[in-house]
């Protein structure tokens, strides 16, 4: 998968410059950091959550700065697993830095990245509408930070991630418990069994009403067979995500 975004940010260059390479204040920019470790100079180790779709994935990635034109230029690279869900990323990024009007930056990236596993398994248009958001996402909170005075580190420690992360569900009714705790189905569940949880990970999320979930602008899903139901609220923003995951579902309603 190949992504080429830009951004103005309001802040001088040398500023922005500073920022990205500080790991302490990233990790309060890119969505879903959970830590970051700082091997060297040019090396971290980052522990970054994902979601996409009904897979959450906690990755172990080392990402080595393999080349720097300062303020200018940045390239580096990443690699990671998360061994639960049996998925592995490797990524490639290159930065721009380019001085705008009125003391702004612009910041271009193109980066390549490889999705195995899991993960990987829902395919290019699920995954760069993926990409797309967290790069809206990393670009406000950068923005943000760049805005507050003083230390951008501690500006950072107020970034606060998004309150809800899309898609949403709330799976209940017949079947859901069934198919969660690993008893035997029948043959008529099966065509659900990669949506759901592996065992013992869909606690605090069956026991959640989706109305208390459901806001006036998502999109609301409700797939029924037999007994089994699923209901899903997507974010009317990821409609494209929404209907690529319908497609995998339902495969024999395509037309």
């Amino acid at each position: 998968m190949e992504i080429e975004k830009s951004m103005v940010i309001a802040a001088p260059i040398d500023r922005v410059w500073s920022v990205l390479l500080d790991p302490k204040i990233m990790a309060g920019c890119v969505p879903g950091v959970q830590s970051v470790e700082v091997l060297s100079d040019t090396e971290y180790l980052s522990t970054i959550k994902v979601k996409i779709s009904f897979i959450s994935a906690n990755f172990k990635i080392k990402t080595t700065i393999l080349e720097t034109k300062p303020p200018h230029y940045l390239r580096c690279e990443g690699t990671g697993e998360d061994s639960t869900v049996a998925s592995t990323v490797k990524q490639t990024s290159e930065m721009f830095l380019t001085s705008a009007p009125d003391g702004a930056t612009e910041l271009r990236v193109k980066a390549t990245a490889d999705v195995f596993g899991r993960l990987g398994s829902f395919g290019l248009s699920v995954m760069k509408t993926k990409a797309d958001r967290m790069w809206e996402e990393f670009g406000d909170n950068l923005a943000a930070v760049l805005r507050r005075p003083g230390d951008p580190a501690a500006a950072a420690a107020h970034v606060k991630p998004a309150a809800v992360s899309a898609p949403r569900a709330a799976m209940a009714e017949a079947g859901t418990a069934r198919a969660s705790t690993g008893a035997a189905q029948p043959a008529s569940a099966k065509w659900w069994a990669r949506l759901l949880p592996q065992q013992g990970q869909a606690q605090g999320v069956a026991g959640e009403s989706i109305q208390s979930l459901r806001l006036p602008t998502d999109i609301y899903v409700e797939v029924r067979r037999a007994d089994d139901v699923i209901k899903v609220l997507w974010p009317a923003n990821a409609a494209p995500e929404m209907a690529a995951w319908l497609k995998t579902v339902l495969p024999d309603r395509q037309s």
